[in-house]
């Protein structure tokens, strides 16, 4: 795996091999961000990332000059290997070892990128948009929320449902804040 763009790019790390994520594929990842990109100046933007993972989308934002960024994780595997390269490269993520249901519930915060990648047989995968956009509001009025996912959800329905991107079997799908939806 590597950070494919910003002050950090090309650098390579591996995550532990006993490590329960899913991390993300570098062209899904390149794809992804080349579309933020478009959007969002980096470097004044606050960023969540939720289940975490091996931190791989946060050093992305990191390395392209976002210095606000919140990363939830609860896999004791993955936090020590998190802060192992956020120290090592002197980035800003802030890490949460919690619950990702239990931090939205918790957390006031609002955020103009919201990102989660989700184990995909995640039980409550399909409550996420919900949760993140409608019971808690955790997105600010022009921000997004990209939910990764794979083809056996749909969120095409949901009412702040906004576009979706295949990268193979890798889907990004983006909502808006509630009762801002571009359908």
């Amino acid at each position: 795996m590597r950070i494919i763009g910003g002050q950090h790019k090309g650098f390579r790390f591996s995550p532990p091999k006993k490590t329960p994520a899913r991390p993300t594929t570098d062209i899904a990842k390149e794809g992804l961000f080349n579309v933020i990109n478009n959007y969002f100046d980096f470097d004044t933007i606050k960023v969540l990332d939720l289940f975490g993972g091996t931190g791989s989308i946060s050093y992305e934002f990191a390395s392209r000059g976002c210095t606000d960024i919140t990363l939830v994780e609860i896999s004791r595997i993955n936090i020590p290997f998190i802060y192992q390269v956020i120290k090592k490269l002197d980035l800003p993520i802030k890490v949460v070892k919690q619950d990702v249901f239990k931090f939205i519930k918790k957390t006031n915060e609002q955020y103009d990128v919201i990102f989660a990648g989700p184990p995909y047989p995640l039980k409550t995968l399909n409550t996420l948009p919900d949760c993140v956009l409608v019971d808690n509001q955790l997105l600010k009025p022009d921000g997004w929320f990209i939910l990764e996912h794979n083809p056996n959800h749909n969120f095409k329905d949901h009412p702040c449902f906004e576009t979706s991107r295949n990268y193979g079997t890798t889907i990004f799908s983006r909502f808006g804040p509630l009762g801002t939806s571009e359908k």
